[in-house]
């Protein structure tokens, strides 16, 4: 799938605590940062984690992969671009962009592969039509804003 015109973008600020001794985001945050991402996003596509989770299914991260552009700092506030890039039978994979909101200087960019699950078993399950649905067009031209700026 191909990056859409508006991606569900998700807006936050970078918090003391998640910044290392060299005064920028520490690396392993960025992690924390897709799962939340990723968690605004299928909400914003009208999917209640609950109710995936209801449904007898759950989806587990098996590859996630990181590349680092600029720095961000405490009090920067970020805007987390996500979209789906692709749906297999049992599984999909979501991008995320972070950029500073003020200037739109790309930070980082991350890939995320997530495989359906049964959880009764935690076996591979087929990804279900409606959840494709919901990720595939839920979540376009939403934004989600957590960083608490004034426009």
């Amino acid at each position: 799938m191909n990056e859409p015109d508006k991606p569900f973008q998700f807006l936050f600020r970078v918090r003391y605590a998640e910044c290392d001794a060299q005064d920028v985001v520490f690396n392993a945050r960025y992690a924390d940062y897709v799962d939340l991402a990723a968690t605004e996003f299928l909400r914003a596509a009208g999917l209640d984690y609950r109710e995936l989770l209801e449904s007898g299914l759950d989806n587990q991260v098996v590859r996630l992969e990181l590349q680092w552009r600029a720095p961000a700092r405490f009090d920067d506030i970020l805007c987390a671009e996500v979209w789906l890039a692709a749906v297999g039978r049992t599984s999909y994979t979501l991008h995320t962009r972070f950029r500073l909101h003020d200037s739109g200087d790309l930070v980082a960019s991350a890939e995320a592969v997530y495989v359906m699950v049964t959880r009764a078993d935690w076996r591979k399950t087929p990804v279900p039509e409606w959840l494709s649905d919901k990720l595939a067009h839920g979540a376009l031209g939403r934004v989600t804003d957590q960083s608490g700026h004034q426009n």
